[in-house]
């Protein structure tokens, strides 16, 4: 090898490209912040609803982000987007609305629910060193026949596989959520899931729950109704710390209403006409949450009472936008680029956690030995 003129031999430099992930079902970004914290580059995102897909590229510019149908996607455009060649990690969080527990026997019939196939599809193009997938527990029995479906895939194209449900409460998020998760990685890689670090008691290793309090706390009293923030710039102009306006009735409601409990401690005379009789309906409705607990779970309803626990612990109003962010762990700062609420919360409902999905990503990269292939 050639020497240099003092003698010594020349210094080399290894240009190390980082761990590459590819976000299908991207929604409005959040499994993309914990990628991204954990160190992958996103070659490429894929999500067809445009508020959604808004919202993704207004927090992550620099990913290729394809607004369109999954059916219609090619694994090799993903492909041709890597320095390497190669893929490291795919993730993806198909529609679950067809397995979820809240919904009904005609709703499990949804048409978005052979999209989990369609992971099944690009894993087979892509082939990926890794594969994560998350959705609801109700994949394993109410879906069992796709799910069957992506295991016996991935079983044929020589990935080895493992999955759990998992509490996101356990992992440090302030939040009582349980999502299936499925790592796969090609035959003699480790697939191990993340150790808990919190517990619902402290025990030893492993910290205390986070709080409502802890998250929200400390957030401003002051919030607008959305129809005092349109009249004032928009929902965006104060960051979504916004609320629904409640019709009168409710609002008596959640003032009867005791934080921790169900609907049945309001008297019966406050009480909507179907759940008159306190066996029926479900039990976090019209109510508040507890400042010494976890939320309940995040979905698209965080701002109707009539939806969810979702009433503030102590103001008599349900939680803003922005405070139902800050529980699935979004950054304080994050953009929802639409200005329409519902839309809002469904990306907020919707989204993986993302401290939950930083976890799951650095689990990840440990396996992949923190280079590519």
């Amino acid at each position: 090898m050639r020497r240099s003129d003092n003698g010594k031999m020349p210094r080399t430099s290894h240009k190390v490209e980082q761990l590459t992930a590819v976000d299908l079902f991207a929604g409005g970004g959040g499994l993309t912040v914990g990628l991204k914290r954990a160190g992958f580059r996103v070659l490429a995102a894929v999500e067809i609803e445009p508020n959604a897909f808004a919202t993704y590229k207004a927090n992550h510019p620099e990913v290729r982000a394809f607004r369109q149908d999954i059916r219609t996607v090619d694994g090799k455009s993903m492909l041709d987007l890597s320095p390497t060649g190669t893929v490291d990690l795919l993730v993806g969080c198909p529609p679950c609305q067809g397995f979820s527990s809240l919904t009904s026997k005609v709703r499990r019939s949804d048409p978005r629910n052979d999209l989990v196939l369609e992971m099944s599809r690009l894993i087979r193009e892509i082939r990926p060193r890794m594969v994560m997938v998350e959705n609801v527990p109700g994949l394993v029995d109410k879906g069992k026949s796709y799910f069957q479906g992506l295991l016996r895939s991935l079983s044929e194209s020589g990935y080895e596989f493992d999955y759990d449900v998992l509490q996101v409460a356990d992992y440090g998020v302030p939040q009582s959520r349980r999502r299936l998760v499925l790592i796969a990685a090609r035959k003699g890689m480790a697939v191990e899931f993340p150790d808990p670090t919190h517990a619902r008691i402290r025990t030893t290793g492993r910290r205390p729950w986070r709080t409502v309090r802890s998250v929200i706390g400390r957030m401003r009293r002051s919030v607008l109704t959305l129809q005092e923030a349109r009249a004032l710039g928009g929902p965006q102009a104060f960051n979504w710390h916004i609320v629904r306006s409640m019709a009168p009735q409710n609002t008596r409601r959640l003032l009867r209403a005791q934080p921790g409990r169900s609907w049945t401690k309001i008297p019966k005379r406050l009480r909507p006409d179907c759940h008159q009789d306190r066996r029926a309906g479900f039990s976090n409705v019209y109510g508040r949450m507890l400042w010494s607990e976890v939320s309940p779970t995040i979905t698209g309803g965080c701002t109707t009472l009539s939806k969810g626990r979702f009433g503030h612990p102590e103001q008599n109003r349900t939680i803003s936008v922005r405070e139902a962010a800050l529980l699935q762990t979004f950054p304080m700062d994050y953009i929802f680029d639409t200005p329409f609420m519902d839309y809002a919360c469904d990306i907020i409902g919707n989204a993986l956690p993302c401290d939950f999905a930083e976890i799951l990503a650095r689990q990840c990269a440990k396996a992949l030995g923190g280079m590519p292939s």
